[in-house]
């Protein structure tokens, strides 16, 4: 019998040293559930990966295996042994795994609780899972429940108002520091999702943005026209950090960019003006010594927990409802998934039920030598109506199952009565419940005034 698996690390759990050891750009991810799927009795498999997670969600055949496999391999990629790794790791099973998701595409697991952000992440981890061929009915219909769930929520409650994503954190950061930045000369690092928009909550501050393009340089100028900045080669990097007031890093690079060594010769040449560093990517584009020099003050994403700590407070109430949202939906899901597993455990029952009904009817045949065919048939009736009658009740309960416990309910009936050799269908019983298609919320990334508790380095 399969089961759901969802199997992670966050910043919940890890801090970033650890969280980009683990990061799965799309070819790594796309390898990894391949080479996953060769060493366990995985079925379907999606992987998101992001600068605050990496999560496995899977359909497998024994769980237990396959938690052991994934926190093997999960340790190789981090180059750790799996007992170090271990406290790090969160586990959830079916139902639980089910509402995981739904807490993270509703933003509710984010660092910056309720950022629209993660709704595309997790859109693109299941259209990449789509292409490799690696999802399947159970994960397209999870995923399908888990994104409509976000809509809801993004449209039922104000959790995104007011957004704030992380670069708008740090774009707020760099008002604290700096004051108005109007004049300043901010350099951005990436041409990704993150560096837009990094870019567009800078669009309106006053400064002179450089995007500098590590590999697409036609992405870099579209960036330039759309945000009003220029654009440098990573060569010209130097040049660029010699002017800069601000630097914003952002790449999907495995490997540090700018080394402690080359930002001690940017900064010889600067006349002492300070420089500020924030660096929101996982792996980190800046190492971490630089923090050590004279006249640098850098930030991590870690480092911007105090930040989204208050964003949280402030966004209590609406999480209240957005979890309410989603305990709804998961009831729908539970109902979807209890449908995968009653009948075919009924129909398994009951075969096993009438099986040994038929073998005890043979085996004291020759007791009865002096039985009439009609006789017979007399006796096989009523060890057909003791089965009916057995079964009726509890094939009437297990119909009327409709909670989150379903599966693990017709788990347990398999295991009492041996039935662990017929496998349940994946296929729904009954068509997957309709799920409302709520638009994504509305408006811009909006930085927070106040952000003084971040940790000073």
């Amino acid at each position: 019998m399969s089961e759901l698996l969802a199997i992670g690390v966050s910043h919940k759990t890890a801090p970033v040293e650890v969280r980009e050891r683990l990061a799965l750009p799309e070819a790594r991810a796309a390898e990894f559930v391949r080479d996953l799927r060769g060493a366990a009795e995985v079925h379907e498999a999606v992987a998101i990966s992001t600068c605050n997670r990496t999560e496995l969600y899977l359909v497998v055949g024994e769980p237990v295996e396959a938690e052991s496999t994934v926190l093997a391999m999960l340790s190789s990629q981090a180059a750790t042994r799996p007992t170090e790794l271990a406290p790090a790791i969160y586990s959830h099973r079916n139902c639980d795994a089910a509402r995981h998701l739904y807490r993270v595409s509703a933003g509710l697991e984010s660092m910056v609780v309720g950022e629209n952000e993660i709704q595309g992440q997790v859109k693109r981890a299941y259209e990449l899972a789509l292409a490799k061929d690696t999802a399947g009915p159970l994960t397209n219909q999870l995923f399908r429940a888990a994104l409509a769930t976000g809509k809801r929520v993004r449209s039922e409650t104000g959790i995104g108002a007011r957004q704030l994503s992380l670069p708008a954190v740090a774009v707020a950061l760099a008002r604290e520091r700096l004051g108005d930045l109007t004049g300043h000369e901010v350099v951005i690092v990436g041409t990704g999702e993150t560096s837009e928009l990094a870019a567009r909550a800078l669009a309106d501050s006053g400064g002179r943005t450089v995007f500098v393009a590590t590999r697409r340089r036609d992405r870099a100028l579209s960036l330039a026209r759309r945000y009003g900045g220029t654009t440098a080669g990573f060569d010209d990097l130097p040049a660029a950090l010699d002017r800069a007031d601000i630097l914003v890093t952002a790449t999907a690079s495995p490997h540090v960019l700018l080394e402690a060594r080359e930002m001690a010769e940017v900064m010889a040449t600067r006349g002492g003006r300070p420089m500020l560093l924030i660096d929101l990517a996982v792996p980190r584009d800046i190492d971490s010594d630089c923090a050590r020099l004279d006249g640098i003050s850098l930030y991590d994403i870690d480092d911007l927990e105090a930040v989204v700590a208050r964003n949280r407070k402030v966004r209590q109430a609406e999480a209240r409802k957005a979890e309410g949202i989603i305990e709804e939906e998961i009831q729908r899901f539970a109902v979807w998934l209890g449908s995968l597993e009653v009948l075919p455990t009924l129909a398994a029952l009951r075969a096993h039920a009438t099986a040994i009904a038929e073998q005890v009817v043979r085996e004291n045949e020759a007791k009865w030598e002096s039985a009439s065919p009609r006789d017979l048939e007399r006796v096989e009736a009523i060890a057909r109506a003791l089965v009916n009658r057995l079964l009726h009740e509890p094939t009437t309960r297990m119909k009327e199952l409709r909670d989150e416990r379903v599966h693990a309910r017709m788990a347990l009936v398999r295991d009492l009565f041996g039935l662990q050799g017929e496998e349940a269908s994946l296929s729904p019983a009954t068509d997957a419940p309709e799920l409302p298609a709520a638009a994504e919320a509305a408006g811009e990334p909006e930085p927070l005034a106040e952000v003084r508790e971040l940790r000073r380095r």
